[in-house]
């Protein structure tokens, strides 16, 4: 394993590094070569969902790179339309033939989509596809503590993982905590909001300059410290190894506490709330 990435052993006992290569929307020959390049840079978690239509230019990837497969951790994710038990099976098997890999290292079910209510026996199809091999480690993105508390109700099974929305404008205190009290790994999406631009304000580049780093790299340097694993998406070799670049330094209190209180009511980049938000 890469040992430059620091690792968190979620509650099933798999072990993820605190910053991912995420995927969207990396897709053809070129998609290939920026995740073939960011394995080489030192990622080893790589995050794809069946939705973003690249599962097997991830494979791909992952093929042509020269770290082997045991020593990374591939990641995709259930969509909304796939969530009766018999559709979800099916779909956890093509995705792992789009790909070209005998197994996933981490499956998700990606948003709960509550109004359809199938959510909880897609948990059922993930956590019998973990039995028979086909997954080594079952989460969910976007579910709040109501879909989290059901999923474990019912079936006795939480999830190792929660990847949600989280950023410096919406920095998720409330769910994180809740993730901190039930033993779930919390992941960011979108860790830089909408893109590098976004993040070019006073507060963060002041920081910064006091540390002599870029706004990105002060922003994945607060998610690690918040306890959250970032996935930050760059074709560019120069920004993949920059973001990764992070272990060297720490913000302190002062800086932490400043950059979290950038959050908004209305932080959401684009107002997808899981508790009415339907993806398909």
């Amino acid at each position: 394993m890469n040992k430059s990435i620091p690792e968190v052993t979620l509650n099933d006992g798999m072990t993820l590094p605190v910053i991912g290569f995420g995927t969207y929307p990396l897709k053809g020959i070129n998609g290939v070569n920026a995740i073939q390049s960011a394995i080489e840079t030192g990622y080893r978690l790589i995050d794809s969902a069946y939705n973003y239509e690249n599962e097997g230019t991830v494979g791909e990837a992952v093929k042509r790179s020269s770290v082997p497969r045991h020593e990374l951790k591939i990641t995709t994710k259930l969509p909304g339309r796939f969530q009766t038990y018999d559709k979800a099976v099916a779909t956890i098997q093509e995705s792992l033939f789009r790909a070209n890999l005998d197994y996933y290292d981490l499956y998700l079910i990606h948003w709960p989509n509550p109004k359809q209510d199938h959510y909880v026996e897609a948990w059922q199809a993930l956590t019998d596809a973990k039995k028979w091999g086909l997954i080594r480690s079952i989460g969910v993105c976007n579910f709040l503590p109501e879909h989290l508390d059901r999923l474990e109700k019912e079936t006795g099974v939480k999830p190792s993982i929660n990847q949600i929305e989280l950023h410096p404008f919406f920095n998720q205190a409330e769910q994180r905590n809740y993730h901190k009290e039930h033993n779930i790994a919390t992941e960011s999406w979108s860790p830089f909001t909408r893109g590098y631009k976004d993040l070019e304000i006073d507060t963060l580049q002041t920081i910064a300059e006091n540390h002599h780093k870029t706004i990105p790299q002060i922003v994945l340097r607060w998610h690690y410290q918040l306890g959250a694993i970032s996935i930050p998406k760059s074709a560019s070799p120069v920004h993949q190894l920059e973001n990764i670049s992070i272990f060297e330094f720490k913000l302190d209190e002062t800086e932490m506490n400043m950059i979290s209180k950038l959050t908004r009511p209305d932080g959401r980049i684009a107002n997808q709330d899981p508790a009415v938000y339907e993806e398909f």
